[in-house]
């Protein structure tokens, strides 16, 4: 059995020192429970600044809007980094692989990615989200297909798709195809519907589904900004190769355990493989550039 987490937990935004305590704080206390994974949110450390506009409307741009991009851009992090640095010292001294979203800053641009890291090699994936949704666009660049690999470890085949990346089917495809078997989903996205889509993926792709949703309150943001922002309400879950969620809801910042029987995965695919058997390969043709 292999025993995983994800956590539940909302940035200090605007403050990334602050967020990478938070984290640290949950990654020991995953640790300390055994967990040998642990899943965190979208765009955790760097924030996602639900609720404000950049002042940005068609056609025009504001300077205040300016100077709130500034802020946000100065708390992206670079990867490879100092906080990445901590991360894969965190995974080492804990035994414990992490998957965490970010907002990197290359260059001039950012990019919503997810990182993750093991034991032995730290830093070993780095996946950009390929579409930023709706007003997302204005703040990040769009990933690439360079880094939409899943990753072998040594608790098994690890995939990384960001919020409404989920909603892709050639992207779904692509990790199916690579033999997902972890699929981690860090995600902002608090409705019914979004638990409904992990639990098809699940299904679907006869794999275990880790998704870890932002817990944001306004007390997690700055005086100054309290006006603007919104709030997210977590709902994080971890479901099963038949589509069954294994955690219990939770209304508040924490962390939510699963043990996972990695069998499950081979006895579902007994009669749906979408990379396999299902797949239809002499009807259909599947290429990724």
């Amino acid at each position: 059995m292999l025993k995983v987490a994800v956590a539940q937990v909302g940035s200090v935004l605007f403050d990334t020192p602050s967020t990478l305590h938070r984290v640290e704080i949950q990654c020991r206390k995953a640790a300390t429970a055994g967990a040998h994974l642990l899943v965190f949110p979208e765009a955790l450390l760097g924030g996602y600044p639900k609720g404000m506009s950049f002042g940005a409307t068609v056609g025009n741009r504001t300077d205040e809007g300016r100077e709130h991009f500034l802020r946000y851009a100065n708390s992206a992090i670079q990867c490879p980094g100092p906080e990445t640095e901590m991360l894969a010292g965190l995974a080492k001294e804990l035994a414990l692989h992490i998957v965490i979203g970010v907002v990197e800053r290359d260059g001039s641009t950012l990019y919503c990615s997810s990182l993750l890291f093991a034991p032995q090699g730290g830093l070993i994936s780095k996946h950009r989200k390929l579409m930023p949704t709706g007003s997302e666009r204005l703040l990040w660049g769009l990933g690439d297909g360079s880094t939409m690999q899943v990753a072998d470890t040594e608790i098994g085949r690890i995939g990384m798709a960001i919020c409404w990346e989920n909603y892709m089917p050639l992207y779904r495809q692509h990790l199916y195809n690579q033999g997902v078997q972890l699929w981690c989903a860090p995600t902002v996205d608090e409705r019914e519907m979004w638990q409904t889509s992990m639990r098809h993926i699940a299904y679907e792709g006869r794999c275990f589904v880790l998704s870890a949703c932002q817990f944001l309150t306004k007390a997690d943001w700055p005086e100054d900004l309290k006006a603007f922002g919104g709030e997210i309400d977590g709902k994080s879950l971890i479901v099963s190769p038949q589509g069954n969620i294994l955690t219990d809801p939770i209304r508040e910042e924490g962390l939510l355990f699963a043990e996972l029987d990695l069998d499950e995965i081979q006895r579902g695919r007994f009669d749906l493989d979408v990379a396999g058997h299902y797949s239809r390969p002499d009807i259909f043709a599947f290429h990724t550039k």
